[in-house]
């Protein structure tokens, strides 16, 4: 064997030993451990320059903070698993999608108008109504068909009509029963969609009590009951583009639907507050739906073409720049679900983000930019990553503030 052979063995060799490791859950998740030290890094030489006006914030180096950043980095080396990797032909596919997509919406006039590629969903007049139990609470369930599909003409069509459990939308709702008063649209994140998920990661109960709201949480497309595959949500974790541009337009579409059912319930206002995902679809939505008096966006995504690019591994991301899976093609075609192609109809006093220092899943230059897009509202920054919001007592009053000064605030002493 020559030595030219032998090297490739070895090379071939150690190829497969690391692809070997790379399925390995356990072995993926150490490398957060120097993702977070990078991340430290970062922080650290940032402290040495120049903070120009309205950049992030610096945050408190602490043990718990440290802790958070590394849980973020964890829960993304898992999910990046090569379980949902491309395959060769995804590539090729979903790369033909994007461009033929491009073509299409371009012709159409969709990206130089993105409002004109929304339609109007009909009005949301006689909802099914279940009723059920869930952290001692009754809640109310609103099931309807969505009646919402792609195109005909639109990439991903005839897939997306084989979803069937996607097709019946459903809501889950929290109400007084004793006089009209103010309602919050509360939208959940990625890989939630259950009662109890929502009632925990969108502080339903303390808004549906402490401040006497009345609550109605939609379920968003491909989660919870909607699901299309073992996980909540799994489905807009994927490379495959199209289906999270179908999935977000149809968001918008079901909200809506939720959103005329909530007037037609005679309404003191009506709040939108959405985080993570639920943070992109309420952001988008203010700049299509009239009659929302306030917003609120907790850590929040708002370019999923620009975060599957920062997280995806080098090789993904080198091979979808080749193939125009990301780059100037994905952002054309997102623009018509891109919250910054919106102007807000909410007032900016009535305009609110909150957002974590050490989030390493949405980042917290994805709330800056919605941020400055929103002509610089209240935001408040805390320490901690994407989950921290949950345990952050400045989060917490800065929702409960939020909502108070813009009117949202009743007697909570009635029962449902």
């Amino acid at each position: 064997m020559t030595a030219i052979a032998v090297a490739d063995a070895v090379r071939r060799s150690a190829h497969e030993a690391e692809k070997l490791l790379a399925r390995q859950a356990p072995t993926r998740v150490l490398g957060a451990v120097p993702k977070t030290l990078g991340f430290l890094g970062e922080t650290l030489v940032r402290r040495f320059t120049d903070t120009p006006p309205g950049a992030v914030p610096q945050p408190a180096l602490s043990a718990g903070f440290i802790a958070q950043v590394a849980m973020d980095e964890a829960i993304l080396a898992l999910a990046m698993g090569p379980n949902r990797f491309p395959r060769r032909a995804d590539y090729e596919r979903v790369g033909a999608e994007l461009s033929y997509a491009r073509l299409l919406f371009e012709s159409h006039g969709w990206i130089a108008a993105p409002a004109s590629y929304h339609r109007d969903p009909p009005a949301l007049t006689d909802p099914a109504i279940a009723r059920g139990w869930a952290m001692g609470t009754h809640y109310e369930r609103l099931l309807f068909p969505s009646g919402w599909l792609p195109r005909v003409e639109e990439p991903g069509h005839h897939r997306w009509v084989r979803y069937e459990a996607n097709a019946t939308a459903s809501a889950t709702v929290l109400r007084h029963r004793d006089r009209a008063r103010p309602w919050v649209v509360a939208i959940h994140g990625l890989a939630m969609g259950y009662p109890t998920a929502d009632f925990s990661g969108l502080s339903a109960l303390r808004l549906h009590r402490e401040l006497g709201l009345n609550v109605v949480m939609p379920v968003l497309p491909l989660h919870g009951p909607r699901r299309v595959t073992r996980m909540s949500g799994e489905a807009m974790l994927s490379f495959d583009l199209i289906d999270a541009l179908h999935a977000l337009t149809q968001s918008v579409w079901d909200v809506r639907r939720v959103l005329s059912w909530v007037h037609a319930q005679d309404p003191v206002g009506v709040a939108l507050y959405g985080v993570s995902l639920g943070a992109y679809i309420a952001s988008l939505l203010v700049g299509l739906a009239d009659g929302i008096d306030a917003v609120i966006a907790g850590v929040p995504v708002i370019d999923f073409p620009a975060l599957f690019e920062a997280h995806a591994p080098h090789t993904i991301r080198l091979r979808g720049i080749e193939h125009e899976i990301l780059g100037a093609t994905a952002e054309a075609v997102h623009t018509v679900v891109s919250p910054l192609a919106f102007e807000p109809l909410v007032p900016q006093d009535r305009r609110f983000i909150f957002a974590g220092l050490g989030d390493r899943m949405a980042t917290p230059a994805q709330a800056r930019r919605l941020w400055q897009h929103w002509d610089e509202p209240a935001i408040c920054w805390y320490s901690g990553n994407h989950v921290g919001y949950l345990w952050s007592g400045a989060v917490r009053e800065f929702l409960l503030g939020s909502l108070r000064s813009s009117g949202f605030a009743a007697s909570s002493e009635a029962g449902m």
